[in-house]
This record gives C-alpha cells, structure tokens and sequence, in this order.
C-alpha cells in the first residue's frame, strides 16, 4: 500500500509546487535588494535579503491596510445580522415563498459583480456614498449575504425540532428561540459566513475601483493597483505589499479551517 502512494504523493507534491510557485516568487521578490531586481538573470533565492521592501509597504499602505479591515469587519457583521434571521425566518418559521426566495438568492449569486457595481454607482452619486466606507460595505454584503442565507437555512433546517418545540414550551418567543437557542448552536455556520464575508470583502476589487476610487481612504486591493502605477521601479516593495495583504486571510484561513469545514458540510446528512 505505501509503494501504491509514493505516485500519488509525488504527483501532489509537484502540482503544489507549480501551483504556489508565485507566492514563492512573490516572497522572493518582496526580499530582494533593488539592485539586484534588475538583473538580467532573476535570483532564484535572496542571497542579500532585504525588508526595505516591507518597510515601504508598511508605511506606505497602512493607511489602505486599516479600510480594509474596517470594511472587511463592516461586511462580516452586516452579513450576520441580516443572514442568520433570514435563514431562521425560511428554515423554521417556513415563510410564505421561502422556496422562491431562495431561488432569487441563488440567482443573485450568478450575477456579475461588475453589473452590481455599475448599479451600486448609479445609487451612490445620487445618496452621497461614493468613496466611503459605509458604502464599500453595502456594497460587499451583497456578495455575502446571499451565501450566508442559504448557509444558515441549510444548518437550521437539520436543528432538531424537540428543541424549538422545548423552547416554545417554556414560554420563549420566536425572537427569544432564535437568539438563546438557534443561533448558539449555529456557531460553526457564523463563523463560516463571517469568514467568507471578510475574505470577499478583503479581496474586493471590482467594487473598490468602481465606489471608491478617488477616496481618501481606499482599500489594500486598490491601493496595490495604485501602487503598481507609482512605483514601476520598487517591485520589491510591490510584493511586499502583496505579502502583507494576504496574510490576513491566509491565517484566518489556518485558524478557522476546522470551523469552515464543519459549516459547509452542516445540514448535507440528516439523520
């Protein structure tokens, strides 16, 4: 059996190579001297490694680094506040048209993000929320909270109904059951939706360079674009910025990775 796996392993060893390679490479980069960026042949290591680059980035990109944690926090908890009543009203409460609504949920998602955009910008010149950050949030939510809908209603259709029975019995509301006894239980599709949300949030372009553009403050995604264009010369710095701004996600990512699997699968096996 272990001389059955040796293929396998190496296969995957390759195709995790070929595919991490421009983290790699973008790593390397961030390191290297600016001297040596110019080269004609490319230094596969940083034999002098520098953080200049980070540095740069670091005092350069704070500002663009703080907004998208601000919308990527504003995003997760909108996204939660509007998801989980939503997905307890359809899979508890068994509203009228709940099967319509989620149809319309799952149709949002296929559209295009810069139609949305160019929608959102038609909205936001005539309240006044173009390049800000409430804006940026709204705007974001969208993407999420359809996801986070459906996810909640896929998880609270399997609670077991001796415990919302249990609870009407004792006296507790609607309102009350939703907050003391669904939503604690939903605490692995919280941090799933939460999660997703920050990650789309955080890696939001499309938005971004359509609603806030010329902000004062603008997100990461859009301040490495910006960047690019100013400083065509300190790619070090550039890839510095990159390794800055994915970080955040790639520990989320490590952290909650437990979490994430258990919501997406819950609900999928009913006993």
């Amino acid at each position: 059996m272990r001389t059955r796996s040796w293929p396998k392993t190496v296969l995957g060893v390759v195709f995790c190579a070929f595919m991490l390679f421009p983290v790699y490479w973008m790593v390397n980069v961030s390191l290297t001297q600016t001297g040596d960026l110019r080269r004609s042949t490319p230094q596969w290591f940083p034999t002098d490694p520098t953080l200049e680059g980070y540095r740069a980035a670091i005092s350069q990109q704070l500002p663009s680094l703080g907004t998208s944690l601000v919308v990527g926090l504003g995003c997760v908890a909108l996204t939660v506040v509007i998801a989980a009543p939503a997905g307890y009203a359809l899979a508890i409460l068994h509203l009228r048209g709940g099967k319509a609504l989620n149809f319309l949920l799952l149709v949002a998602q296929m559209i295009p993000a810069v139609v949305m955009a160019m929608g959102f910008y038609a909205i936001y010149v005539r309240l006044g929320l173009l390049n800000s950050v409430p804006g940026l949030i709204v705007a974001d939510s969208t993407i999420a909270v359809p996801f986070g809908v459906l996810l909640y209603t896929t998880f609270m259709a399997g609670i077991p109904r001796e415990l919302i029975h249990a609870s009407r019995i004792d006296g507790a509301g609607p309102w009350r059951t939703f907050t003391k006894v669904v939503l604690p239980i939903s605490r692995n599709s919280t941090l799933t939706v939460s999660l997703f949300a920050f990650l789309w949030a955080w890696s939001d372009f499309i938005f971004a360079s359509t609603l806030a553009r010329s902000g004062e403050f603008v997100p990461i995604t859009l301040g490495i674009y910006q960047y690019i264009g100013n400083n065509t010369t300190q790619w070090n710095a550039i890839m510095a910025t990159a390794v800055v701004a994915s970080l955040p996600a790639a520990i989320l990512l490590v952290v909650a990775q437990r979490y994430v699997a258990a919501g997406v699968t819950a609900g999928a096996v009913k006993d």
